[in-house]
């Protein structure tokens, strides 16, 4: 295994109208989990029921009605924290939340605040030009969802949907670790492609599966330098929490805007008063939504209809035997394995599906490089071209490796090879048969190769005395015979003729 090292990105820094500023982001994610059924109750979690269908009596809020704990949720949670390198909790404890919103039946959320099922852990983050972050996790917890209230469908009546009610969610809460739009971004999307992998989340943003709360203050430069060495939040500027946001390219808009908007406030002479905001993306702007609540103003206490909720060592280490080869180690093992770039590596482990893809190409290729080539640039730019997923390929990883041996074995030049690609995609069928059926095999005999440049040549001596006083010219007679096979000669022996017979 390869030790991936990398420079630490620099903060992103704002000029203000008097000062340069740096940006402090901390983020609360919160992933639902995975499960068919929810938290505390057996009703389903199927996104896009009929409003109100998957509501058990207790997720209603209805008397007397008795939270029980999904194991399987709680699994998810110990799965993902394990993942994120985080310490697992074998005691933890559920609290109550209380709150008071139509969408809200019970008038609290059960939560855990005290007591996390998961503690400390931490995510790389990488940035695509050769820095890094680590990023600390400080807790995960478990915790129900609310219902959703609709305001769209009447002018003067809302509705709410308790279809979300008491599905499980993981919130995972960062250290105020990132520091910048893009880091923020990038970190988002790691943990999605560590869920993913994990199977703990489906990281579906546009449906709320996966939506962050977005904590942004700026200070002056070094101050950040002196919380790290002190842990004393004091040296930071006052946080604003940007809540429900379902989307990366507007997770990063809104950290740019609120960052200018404190930044004139304070350079004004202004205070910021710590308060949770909305991003409106149709002005590019956040706006006030309430003052920041603490704990005391959710009046936690313990749940008292779920005891404490233990586990064993020997279960977390089952969960821990059973994890699967994740983003950092696969990223490693591609480079390592296969001598792919940094880069290749990265794009063929942002996807597990796009991945298994490529292994199974490689072991029907025997080419790990030449295999990263035609699966990013090749088949990866014809999916997006038809819009389509990895698992919606039509070219399977077989016929890809076929494909790739042919090339590799000069049966065919890297033209034919595209050529026969397009075939593939379009009709289907056994790579090798369609060579041999439609007559691609490339010419690898030198005396028609030869036959063909002194043709070329006879018929262009103007050309000829061009070439040379410049050799540069001469591939303009290679492409003349490649044009005169049909693109079928081998390009190598083209090229190492040319250049003999006009003497360069």
């Amino acid at each position: 295994m390869l030790d991936l090292t990398y420079d630490t990105p620099k903060p992103k820094v704002i000029a203000g109208a008097k000062h340069d500023w740096e940006l402090v982001i901390g983020m609360e994610v919160h992933a639902q989990v995975s499960s068919r059924s929810k938290l505390f109750s057996g009703a389903s979690t199927r996104f896009g029921a009929e409003p109100n269908s998957n509501v058990a009596f207790v997720d209603a809020g209805m008397p007397g009605m008795l939270p029980v704990i999904n194991a399987f949720c709680v699994e998810q949670a110990v799965r993902t924290g394990l993942g994120l390198k985080a310490q697992i909790n074998l005691t933890s404890a559920f609290d109550r939340k209380n709150y008071f919103y139509p969408d809200l039946p019970q008038g609290y959320q059960i939560s855990q605040l005290y007591h996390p099922i998961v503690g400390e852990g931490e995510v790389l983050v990488e940035m695509g030009d050769g820095t890094a972050r680590v990023v600390r996790i400080e807790r995960i917890h478990l915790e129900q969802d609310a219902g959703k209230s609709i305001h769209d469908m009447d002018p003067a009546l809302s509705f709410v949907d308790l279809n979300r009610t008491g599905v499980a969610l993981m919130e995972i809460v960062s250290r105020p670790d990132i520091r910048g739009p893009e880091e923020a971004a990038a970190y988002v999307s790691k943990l999605r492609q560590i869920m993913l992998y994990l199977g703990t989340c489906d990281g579906n943003m546009q449906n709320g599966n996966l939506r962050a709360d977005v904590n942004v203050s700026v200070c002056r430069p070094g101050a950040y330098e002196r919380y790290q060495e002190t842990q004393d939040f004091s040296h930071l500027g006052t946080r604003c929490e940007i809540k429900n946001m379902n989307s990366l390219r507007f997770i990063q808009a809104a950290i740019e805007h609120e960052a200018r908007r404190q930044i004139a406030i304070l350079e004004a002479g202004g205070q910021i008063v710590q308060e949770t905001r909305l991003y409106d993306p149709d002005k590019g702007e956040t706006r006030s939504m309430r003052s920041k609540e603490e704990a005391h103003d959710y009046r936690y206490f313990p749940d008292p209809d779920l005891l404490p909720l233990e586990i064993e060592q020997a279960w977390v280490d089952g969960i821990a035997d059973s994890l699967p080869e994740l983003p950092d180690a696969k990223k490693a093992r591609f480079l390592g394995d296969y001598g792919l770039s940094d880069y290749d590596a990265s794009v063929l482990t942002a996807d597990l599906d796009a991945a298994h893809f490529f292994e199974k190409t490689v072991a029907a290729a025997g080419d790990g490089k030449l295999a990263a080539n035609w699966v990013i640039n090749e088949l990866f730019g014809r999916l997006k071209k038809d819009d389509r997923d990895i698992t919606e390929s039509p070219v399977s990883p077989d016929q890809l490796g076929r494909i790739i041996k042919l090339i590799k074995s000069d049966a065919i030049s890297g033209k034919i090879a595209k050529d026969l690609f397009e075939i593939v995609y379009t009709e289907g069928g056994d790579p090798d048969q369609i060579v041999e059926a439609r007559g691609m095999k490339q010419v690898t005999d030198t005396g028609a190769i030869e036959a063909a440049v002194d043709r070329i040549i006879a018929e262009n001596p103007d050309q000829v005395e061009k070439a040379k006083q410049n050799p540069k010219l001469a591939g303009w007679f290679v492409g003349q015979v490649m044009k005169a096979t049909g693109g079928k000669a081998n390009p190598k022996a083209v090229n190492e003729l040319v250049a003999a017979k006009l003497g360069l």
